[in-house]
């Protein structure tokens, strides 16, 4: 066991699992979203929280934070109606007694306004409405420097949440050539200057770059097989289903850039403005760093004759180490 901390509590007042995992405060106290999500047991939760807390903390290391890596997951049961204030507060509760270790912000099925429910249990919580807000915009500045890093003309944009609707407009205002795709029917009318494509397809595309914006486990051996991209870049979290297929990828000549690296404009700006007082404008210079972050890896693994995804670990332990 890797994780410095684990907790899993059956919440006082909602009944619901509450899942806190802390992989690391060896750079400084944990940063991580809280996901309200369905699973089939509580344990297939308690696997999401362990995997993202410590994709958490390498995403902070390479990020340059003085921060490591956390989450909570709420594990709710698959079609059970559930009470949203107790739940939070339950997660605000647990949240307080790890004393400042950890703190949360939004991730998938919570927003800012959640954020505030839980304030009222800690101060160990971010992205709140009348503090930095609504980490979305960030989080598709720093993928967009990414982007302009890998070049290209044509992308390819799966999922259209809050982040990838954010990065299929910017793409389209800088004159690009853009296809979307959503498991939602009810998107493909939100970009009429794109090309919609079915969900099922658009590993096919004929793109520059695909852009992962949805959930994660996307890139499997069968889907690299598939792709017909140069590079693949998005903000979707944990996009590899396992290490190995990021040497698939590299074998196929295709860049695949970290994810962990290309999504980290949310948190950069959340605790650049909440945590250390920046301004908005310091803090989105610190997230449009993330391209010349990317650079460096990129060139990194060009010359160490390895994957952009080794090259970033090893840029991660380097700052554990001191020595970069």
């Amino acid at each position: 066991m890797e994780h410095e901390r684990i907790v899993i509590r059956r919440g006082p007042r909602s009944g619901r699992p509450i899942i806190v995992a802390v992989h690391s405060t060896a750079l400084g106290p944990a940063l991580g979203g809280c996901r309200l999500k369905e699973y089939d047991t509580w344990e297939h939760g308690l696997a999401d929280a362990l995997r993202l807390s410590a994709a958490m903390t390498a995403k902070c290391a390479v990020a340059g934070l003085d921060h490591g890596g956390g989450k909570t997951v709420v594990a709710l049961p698959r079609g059970a109606g559930f009470n949203r204030t107790a739940v939070l507060h339950d997660v605000g509760d647990v949240i307080e007694e790890l004393g400042g270790a950890y703190a949360t912000g939004p991730d998938v099925g919570t927003g800012p306004d959640d954020m505030a429910v839980i304030g009222a249990r800690t101060r160990h919580v971010f992205c709140r409405p009348d503090a930095s807000g609504d980490s979305s915009p960030a989080t598709a500045t720093g993928v967009m420097a990414a982007l302009r890093v890998l070049g290209g003309d044509r992308f390819a944009v799966i999922g259209l949440g809050h982040v990838g609707a954010d990065v299929a407009g910017r793409l389209l205002a800088a004159g690009h050539r853009v296809l979307v795709t959503d498991v939602d029917e009810r998107k493909r009318h939100l970009f009429p200057a794109a090309g919609w494509v079915a969900p099922g397809e658009i590993l096919d595309a004929e793109v520059d770059v695909l852009v992962p914006a949805a959930l994660g486990g996307l890139l499997t051996p069968a889907a690299v097989a598939r792709l017909r991209c140069r590079a693949v870049a998005g903000p979707a979290n944990n996009q590899l289903d396992a290490p190995s297929t990021a040497d698939l990828l590299h074998a196929r000549g295709i860049v695949w850039a970290p994810d962990h690296v290309v999504s980290a404009g949310g948190v950069v700006y959340a605790t650049e403005v909440e945590l250390h007082g920046a301004t908005p404008d310091a803090a989105t210079a610190r997230v449009e760093k993330i391209g010349e972050t990317l650079r460096s890896i990129l060139n990194r693994a060009a010359a160490e004759g390895t994957t952009p995804l080794r090259a970033a670990e090893n840029l991660a332990r380097s700052r554990f180490t001191g020595s970069g």
